[in-house]
């Protein structure tokens, strides 16, 4: 099964194609979020797997983005413990490290680590691009910050472990395909919704689920770029599309909304929290 995923062997979104499908995955690299929805949509992978969100630094806009003009579905989710490692060229030390280099979520994930060391940060597209950068390059002044499966792969060295600022440090991703999955036991449902500009338009448009008992897990909002200060609501909620309590929520806030998409039921990521 050919999976995409952004970034290079060794990105924490290839970690989480293999942790959600198995050794069945065939993890195919690309350069962007919005080349694995392209990748999908033209059938030359099977499904996606995309970051959305951080429980430090927040969601990611380009997911979201993505999102409202797909055609695709979101079929799973997982939630990934992210231990982010300093990794040199072997033989490399901490003192005389001058730069380090990483994605931009994991370097602002390690900030205070990396003030206190003094380095200069300098971004780049993918965590593991910037291990292969740093093999490349041979400089052993300059370190970067990614996962330890990636500085296996790419033969560099370990200098510190677990050097994220907060410990409970996960992201959760979201699997994207063209067709839906199947019933599970324990569901989630996503969706995009857009409200007129009025008084109480958010409020009561949150009532068709609360007067139905639906438990929102996620709500989230990102500017239409139609209109300045309009915004598009992301939402994730408890049950799946066929509920007929479910059914009855969506048909209340169709009514209430200028824009209602819905993303797709999948099966809720059951694994326990873990900070291994």
């Amino acid at each position: 099964m050919k999976v995409a995923f952004q970034g290079e062997r060794g990105a924490y979104s290839e970690e989480a194609v293999i942790r959600y499908f198995g050794e069945k995955a065939e993890p195919q690299p690309r350069k962007t979020i919005s080349a694995v929805f392209m990748s999908v949509e033209a059938g030359e992978v099977d499904a996606g797997v995309v970051p959305v969100e951080n429980s430090i630094e927040g969601s990611v806009g380009e997911s979201y983005d993505a999102l409202l003009t797909t055609s695709l579905k979101v079929i799973g989710e997982i939630n990934l413990r992210i231990i982010h490692c300093l990794i040199g060229l072997p033989g490399a030390r901490i003192e005389s490290l001058r730069k380090v280099v990483s994605h931009p979520q994991a370097l602002a994930q390690c900030r205070a680590y990396i003030a206190s060391l003094g380095l200069e940060p300098v971004s780049h597209y993918d965590t593991a691009a910037a291990v292969r950068l740093l093999k490349e390059t041979g400089d052993e002044t300059v370190a970067a910050i990614a996962s330890a499966r990636a500085a296996e792969i790419y033969g560099m060295e370990i200098l510190a472990r677990g050097i994220e600022d907060y410990g409970r440090n996960y992201t959760r991703f979201l699997v994207i395909g063209r067709s839906e999955p199947p019933r599970a036991e324990k569901e989630k449902t996503s969706i995009i919704f857009s409200l007129p500009h009025k008084p109480g338009a958010l409020y009561e448009a949150l009532g068709a689920f609360a007067k139905r008992g639906i438990n929102l897990t996620k709500i989230e909002s990102r500017p239409t770029r139609a209109r300045p200060w309009q915004y598009n609501f992301y939402v994730d909620f408890e049950g799946h599309i066929g509920d007929d309590r479910v059914r009855d929520a969506l048909s209340e806030l169709a009514t209430r909304s200028i824009l209602l998409k819905v993303l797709g039921s999948y099966p809720a990521w059951n694994e326990p929290a873990s900070d291994k």
